[in-house]
């Protein structure tokens, strides 16, 4: 179900029952829109307030791996990881990352890697936004991939995978494909490197988009573990567009 038609049906409910005068059951309403609204805010997967692309059906051992708030310092070495295992990824990186590392952030592209947008600021509050400052966050995030790769950027990955209608206003009007995850990895809260492995290796399956940080050596070192567990299990490790052509 959609946020619109989930609106729609919310207020349909509330205007029979002031009609009918159950006036007990108008908060249980408003509680249950209330409650899948949120639901819908936070989970990218449902895709509640416009669509999202988090994993393609197939049988083609093919999947996306996928890395979150960069360009770092950290970046380089995953870098040289996937050169070594020839293995392309897509990068969803910050506008003011771009900023302090241009050079990283072109050998990404030079590489032969997929570049996405994630906003600008990658702000704590970036979900409260009004659609307006969304819209400036993401466009000026474009403008500096087309600086740096001379490429329009078609991709956005929402900060904490929250979206709202503001951001979805914002996605319409700039054209962007939203990309969400069927595999977290947690890598940003989980310590052990070994549960981290494990948690993503039982739940790759052929199509899956894996979310990972390139912001931190326990990342650099799950992604080393994964890339010998997955070549071995004859998985190819493509970027976003190569998964999803034909989508």
């Amino acid at each position: 179900m959609k946020h619109k038609i989930i609106s729609i049906l919310s207020v349909i409910s509330l205007l029979i029952l002031f009609l009918l005068g159950c006036y007990g059951w108008v908060l249980f309403v408003v509680f249950i829109w209330l409650a899948l609204t949120v639901w819908g805010a936070f989970d990218i997967r449902l895709g509640y307030f416009l669509p999202v692309f988090y994993q393609k059906k197939t049988h083609k051992k093919e999947i996306a791996v996928t890395f979150d708030d960069g360009p770092t310092e950290f970046t380089t070495k995953i870098l040289d990881l996937l050169e070594k295992h020839h293995a392309k990824a897509t990068f969803f990186c910050i506008g003011k990352q771009i900023e302090i590392h241009p050079e990283i952030f072109s050998r990404i592209y030079h590489e032969g890697h997929q570049i996405g947008n994630h906003s600008y600021s990658h702000s704590n509050s970036f979900g409260f936004f009004s659609a307006k400052k969304v819209k400036e966050e993401l466009h000026r995030t474009n403008l500096l991939i087309k600086k740096y790769t001379d490429k329009e950027n078609l991709d956005f990955r929402p900060p904490f995978g929250v979206t709202n209608p503001h951001i979805a206003m914002s996605v319409r009007q700039l054209g962007l494909r939203v990309i969400g995850w069927n595999i977290r990895s947690l890598d940003t809260v989980i310590t052990d490197e070994n549960k981290i492995l494990k948690r993503i290796s039982t739940k790759v399956k052929p199509g899956s988009i894996l979310l990972l940080h390139d912001t931190s050596e326990k990342t650099i070192r799950v992604l080393e573990q994964l890339l010998i567990t997955l070549q071995k299990e004859n998985y190819q490790l493509v970027t976003i567009n190569k998964l999803l052509e034909n989508e």
